[in-house]
C-alpha cells in the first residue's frame, strides 16, 4: 500500500483491497482435475467445483455461457485446461478461478473432438436410421475389411465356418492403426463394394482410445456411409464406440458379434425353414380345405341353378308344342281367311252410308261459300279503294321533296353543262386522236381539227401554230 496504516479496516475495505490486487493478475491458462463438481445450478446454470493437482486446489467458476459453450459435460476426474482470471467475491471474500474457456485435456481432447464431429455428422443426417439400409437376413457372400496379420480374421473365419460354413468370405486388407491408416481402410471397402457382396464386415479388435482413433477419421465416417454396399462394423470391444459405428448401416460390439449376426447358424435356420414349412402346410391345408368347401358350395349352386334353368327351358318348350300354329299350320290361315271376309263384309256395308255423309258435308259447305264469297269480294273491293287512295295521297306526299330537289340539281347540271358553254360562243377543239386539244404546242401545222360548237361543228385543218398563248384576235 505504500503508506503505514493509521487503523484497522472493515472487512469490506479489506476485502476490496485485496480484490483489487487479485484484479491487477493476468488472464491465465490452468490445467488441472475437477473435483467436488457442483452444477449446473437448477435456477442460475453457473457450475462450481475444485480444480486441484497433486500440490494445490482452487475454487472454480464456469458460469452458465460458457458451459453451453464447452460441447461437453463437466464431471469428477475430469482433467481440463481453463483459461479465465482470479475474482474476490465482496460477498464471502472467497478467492475463486473464473473460467472463460473449458476444454478437455489430454485423452479427453481427442473425445472432445470426436464429439463434435459426430455432432456435424448426426446434423448432416449421417447417422439417420432411415438413411441406413438392412442388411440382408441370410448372407451368401461377405466381404471382411481389416488386418490380415492379426487375430481378428481368424476368429471371423472361425465364427462363420461354425455358424454356416456355406457362407463365402472373401478378404480384403488394410492397416487398422496408425497415421496412414484411413486411406488404406477407404481404399480396402472400395475394393470390397466392387466385389459386390451382401454385406461388408469393417472389423477391428479392441485398444486403447487413441489407438481406435483411426475409426473416428471423418473422411473414413464418410466413406463408410457412402458404401453402395451395406457396411457392419464390429471395432474393439462392448463400450468402444466410434464415428464408423454410428454412421454405418450395423454396429456390433465385437468383430465376432459382427461375424454371427450376418451368417445365422445352420440349426437356426434348418429351424426356421422347418416352422416355415410347417406353416406352410398349415396354411395350404386350410386354403384347400377353404376352397373344397367353395367349390362344393359351387357345385351345389350350379346343379340347383342349371336344373331350374331346364325347367324353365322344359316349359317354354311344352308351351310352345302346345300352340295351334305348330299342331294345325291351316287352322292359321283359315282363320285369318275368316278375319278378311268379315271385313270386306262390314266394308261394304258402311260404304253406302260414309258415302252419304260425305256428300251432305260437301253440298253444306258448297252453299256456304257461294253465300260467303260476294259478301267477302265487297270487303275486299271497299278495303282495296281506300288503301289506294291512301296511298296515292301518301307518295305524292313522300315524293315532293324529291322532285324541288330534282329541280333544283337539274338547274345546277344545266347551269353546268358545257352545252350551254358552247352556247354563248365557245367551241371544243379535238386533235387528230380525239382528245380535247388544250395546249396549241400539241399540235403541228396540217394536222386536222375537229372544232364542235354550240349547234353543230366542223374540221379544219392547222395552217400555224402560236405557242405562245397568244390569243386569236390579237393574230
Amino acid at each position: 500500500m505504500g503508506t503505514a496504516q493509521e487503523g484497522p479496516l472493515s472487512v469490506h475495505e479489506a476485502v476490496t483491497v485485496a480484490g483489487a490486487h487479485v484484479d491487477a493478475i493476468p488472464a491465465l491458462v490452468v490445467t488441472g482435475e475437477v473435483s467436488g463438481f457442483r452444477g449446473p445450478n437448477a435456477r442460475s446454470g453457473h457450475c462450481y467445483f475444485q480444480l486441484k493437482d497433486d500440490q494445490s486446489a482452487m475454487d472454480a467458476i464456469v458460469w452458465r455461457g460458457t458451459y453451453q459453450k464447452c460441447g461437453f459435460a463437466l464431471r469428477d476426474g475430469l482433467k481440463v485446461v481453463m483459461g479465465g482470471k482470479f475474482n474476490v467475491y465482496k460477498g464471502s471474500g472467497r478467492l475463486s478461478f473464473v473460467a472463460r474457456t473449458v476444454s478437455l485435456a489430454g485423452e479427453g481432447a481427442l473425445r472432445q473432438k470426436v464429439a463434435e464431429l459426430a455432432r456435424k455428422l448426426e446434423a448432416e443426417g449421417l447417422m439417420a436410421q432411415e438413411r441406413k439400409r438392412p442388411i440382408p437376413r441370410f448372407c451368401t457372400r461377405v466381404c471382411v475389411v481389416t488386418s490380415l496379420s492379426g487375430s481378428v480374421i481368424d476368429d471371423v473365419r472361425r465364427t462363420l465356418a461354425r455358424r454356416n460354413p456355406l457362407v463365402q468370405i472373401q478378404e480384403v486388407g488394410c492397416s487398422v492403426q496408425g497415421p496412414g491408416a484411413p486411406a488404406t481402410i477407404i481404399r480396402a471397402l472400395r475394393v470390397a463394394a466392387e466385389a459386390r457382396p451382401d454385406a461388408i464386415l469393417l472389423v477391428r479388435g479392441g485398444g486403447s482410445f487413441e489407438d481406435l482413433m483411426t475409426f473416428n477419421d471423418e473422411a473414413l465416417a464418410r466413406a463408410v456411409a457412402a458404401s453402395p454396399v451395406p457396411v457392419v462394423t464390429g471395432i474393439g470391444h462392448e463400450p468402444d464406440t466410434s464415428i464408423c459405428d454410428m454412421v454405418s448401416d450395423r454396429r456390433c460390439s465385437t468383430p465376432t458379434a459382427a461375424a454371427e449376426s450376418v451368417a445365422p447358424a445352420l440349426e437356426e435356420i434348418i429351424g426356421m425353414i422347418e416352422d416355415r414349412r410347417t406353416r406352410l402346410v398349415r396354411t395350404m391345408q386350410g386354403i384347400v380345405r377353404t376352397d373344397v368347401a367353395a367349390v362344393d358350395q359351387l357345385d351345389g349352386s350350379s346343379r340347383a341353378a342349371m336344373r331350374a334353368y331346364l325347367d324353365k327351358r322344359r316349359l317354354y318348350v311344352e308351351s310352345m308344342a302346345s300352340r295351334k300354329c305348330l299342331t294345325d299350320p291351316y287352322a292359321t290361315i283359315e282363320d285369318r281367311s275368316a278375319q278378311l271376309n268379315m271385313t270386306e263384309e262390314r266394308l261394304v256395308a258402311s260404304m253406302p252410308r260414309v258415302m252419304s255423309r260425305l256428300a251432305d258435308g260437301v253440298e253444306g259447305d258448297a252453299r256456304s261459300l257461294r253465300a260467303a264469297i260476294p259478301v267477302a269480294l265487297a270487303r275486299a273491293e271497299k278495303g282495296v279503294s281506300q288503301s289506294g287512295r291512301a296511298l296515292g295521297v301518301l307518295g305524292t306526299r313522300l315524293l315532293a321533296p324529291y322532285e324541288g330537289g330534282l329541280a333544283r340539281m337539274a338547274g345546277q347540271l344545266d347551269a353546268l353543262s358545257p352545252l350551254r358553254v358552247l352556247g354563248r360562243g365557245y367551241a371544243i377543239a379535238r386533235g387528230p386522236s380525239g382528245h380535247v386539244v388544250s395546249d396549241a404546242s400539241r399540235l403541228a401545222p396540217g394536222d386536222t381539227v375537229s372544232v364542235l360548237l354550240g349547234k353543230g361543228s366542223f374540221e379544219a385543218t392547222v395552217s400555224a401554230v402560236d405557242a405562245a398563248g397568244e390569243s386569236v384576235q390579237e393574230r
